[in-house]
């Protein structure tokens, strides 16, 4: 159906946002300031213009159609976008009260979060951070349901996926910026028969393993890799966390796979050993991403700059900063 923009109103999309966003004609109204026959006139309205039902009644709320539900997204960030492009507001970081959700790994959260914490300190000192644990390899969905703000880490998928719809021409309502490379290497504790002798291959696919997995999935990267070779290794044990998995490797015989960087800031890095992959592994590429609808929000411009400078302060001499296409 060909829509009639010119009897489109600004301001049914706002009411349509926020009945959707409280699935409540009711509580619309008040955080709108309005009456509920306001909306309801206004639902009426734009249910003309687009040709769709949008919502039916459900119990004491109402229900989406799949069109509304299809809609919603793109109308929010429409919203918001021009919220932020025609009333941006002022954030003073001298003064800002502003609270960060950030999404990562704990050998993300060591490497970055010292730095992140002293600019706040000097600069922002009203500001508050909240990590909270990442769980899984594509965060689209935390950042689209705003669970938080960002998310950092390693989204090899996440990132060619983005790359191959922006090359498209699909619109893409994710933004990404590279922080810095990183290397994977084999760890095991000190005095590890393996740390005697140059590891190779057969030794690795021959020992037992522990695998740092945040969905809990008893398969990684690396074995991809190792499938790749027709090969495969055995593991016994799975955790969500790489300090765990550095204290675990460090009194037993397991082999585990840290980020080289990440050892020298978990405080037993004199129990450990590192060895190179016995194979080729590409470098690890940390991004964050965020969702297009804070793109143009001042404090979180001031976030990103700071991860940025905290990852350069972390990294000197790694490729920082670098806008990833897509």
């Amino acid at each position: 159906m060909d829509v009639n923009f010119r009897k489109l109103d600004l301001n049914l999309l706002r009411v349509f946002d926020e009945v959707m966003a409280e699935r409540n004609l009711t509580r619309a109204a008040r955080n709108l300031s309005i009456t509920q026959p306001a909306v309801s006139n206004a639902l009426r309205r734009l249910r003309e213009v687009l040709g769709d039902e949008l919502v039916r009644r459900a119990g004491a709320g109402v229900e989406p159609t799949p069109r509304a539900l299809a809609l919603w997204p793109t109308v929010r960030d429409a919203l918001r976008q021009l919220q932020h492009t025609l009333a941006p507001g002022e954030f003073d970081a001298g003064t800002a009260d502003t609270t960060f959700l950030l999404a990562m790994a704990d050998a993300t959260a060591a490497e970055l979060m010292p730095g992140l914490v002293r600019i706040a300190e000097t600069e922002a000192p009203g500001i508050s951070m909240r990590v909270l644990p990442l769980t899984t390899r594509d965060p689209r969905r935390m950042l689209e349901h705003e669970e938080v703000d960002m998310a950092i880490g390693y989204f090899p998928a996440v990132i060619a996926s983005l790359a191959a719809r922006g090359q498209s021409g699909v619109g893409v309502p994710f933004e990404t910026q590279r922080l810095y490379l990183g290397q994977y290497v084999c760890v095991m504790r000190r005095g590890h028969p393996l740390a005697e002798r140059p590891l190779t291959l057969d030794d690795y696919c021959a020992a037992r393993h522990l695998l740092v997995s945040f969905s809990g999935r008893p398969y990684g990267f690396i074995d991809q890799t190792l499938g790749a070779l027709g090969r495969e290794r055995r593991i016994v044990v799975t955790v969500n966390q790489f300090f765990t998995a550095g204290q675990v490797v460090a009194t037993t015989d397991l082999l585990t796979v840290l980020p080289r960087h990440f050892v020298t800031v978990t405080g037993i890095g004199d129990q450990l050993v590192l060895r190179d992959l016995p194979f080729d592994q590409p470098p690890v590429h940390v991004d964050a991403i965020w969702h297009r609808r804070a793109q143009h929000a001042h404090s979180h411009e001031w976030l990103r700059q700071s991860l940025l400078r905290s990852a350069a302060a972390a990294f000197a001499g790694s490729i920082l900063g670098q806008q990833v296409p897509g």
